[in-house]
């Protein structure tokens, strides 16, 4: 989003900002036992957890179907086929899906965004920093990564408090730009949401991201439905459904661009 699911933002035009999200239902939070020792083995075990569950890979390629509704009600829907070298290149096609045409191809890599705009046949050269500046989240390439393949985003590890209720697990981190909250499940530790709320009370910025419908690939978890609610001024809600996904395929990320292309 990402992350497909942020992406849109770019192939839709969508600039819309983060503000307010869906916390857990239950905020009645307990400590794990009264002895201390206890429950530090507790929280031991779900960080624990979440590195197992932490999906590693070499390559990735999905078809996705991403609804959208933001201020203006639903539009149209979209087709997403992705493919990913990590750590290397995240490549994206996006098509109307009620038409069938192809309107954006998209390649990212750690440096830069190529952006193919099919219908006008045109081709824009950006920095990574045109994902932030559109967005305005702090995206950078791993992040956009860990979004599109499950993983949590913008977790610091390092200062989590694991604490839990009697339905789920908490694991909360602050981090350079978010505070964020991971709902756990209780015995498996899979993720199942992620509330962010910006550091910079001036900005207000906060997210809901869910992740749904697990099944086991590689023997790892993988969320198969993901929903994105975020609203500053403006509320958006971004659904995506991986309909079709494959790891450790040998696959191509090849990016040619047609000589008739303007350079916007």
């Amino acid at each position: 989003m990402l992350l497909l699911a942020q992406l849109c933002f770019v192939s839709c035009h969508t600039t819309k900002k983060i503000n307010t999200a869906i916390a857990p239902k239950d905020t009645s939070i307990i400590q794990v036992n009264s002895s201390a020792r206890d429950s530090l083995l507790f929280a031991q075990s779900v960080q624990e957890n979440l590195r197992k569950n932490y999906l590693d890979f070499r390559t990735f390629s999905a078809k996705i179907k991403v609804d959208i509704e933001d201020a203006k009600g639903k539009q149209p829907d979209i087709t997403a086929v992705v493919r990913i070298i990590k750590d290397s290149a995240i490549w994206m096609s996006l098509s109307a899906t009620f038409l069938n045409i192809e309107v954006y191809r998209i390649l990212i890599t750690k440096d830069s965004v190529i952006l193919l705009n099919k219908q006008a046949k045109e081709v824009q050269y950006r920095s990574l920093d045109y994902l932030q500046d559109v967005t305005q989240i702090p995206f950078d390439y791993k992040t956009v990564q860990d979004l599109l393949i499950g993983n949590p985003i913008f977790f610091d590890s390092s200062n989590a408090t694991v604490k839990k209720s009697e339905n789920f697990v908490l694991v909360s981190s602050v981090g350079k730009e978010f505070k964020n909250l991971l709902t756990l499940t209780i015995g498996q530790n899979l993720l199942q949401h992620s509330k962010l709320d910006d550091v910079d009370l001036n900005r207000n910025r906060t997210a809901d991201v869910t992740y749904d419908e697990y099944t086991t690939v590689n023997g790892y978890p993988f969320s198969t439905y993901r929903q994105i609610i975020a609203t500053e001024k403006n509320k958006l809600d971004i659904r995506m459904n991986f309909k079709q996904f494959e790891f450790n395929k040998e696959l191509s990320v090849a990016f040619s661009i047609p000589k008739n292309y303007k350079k916007k």
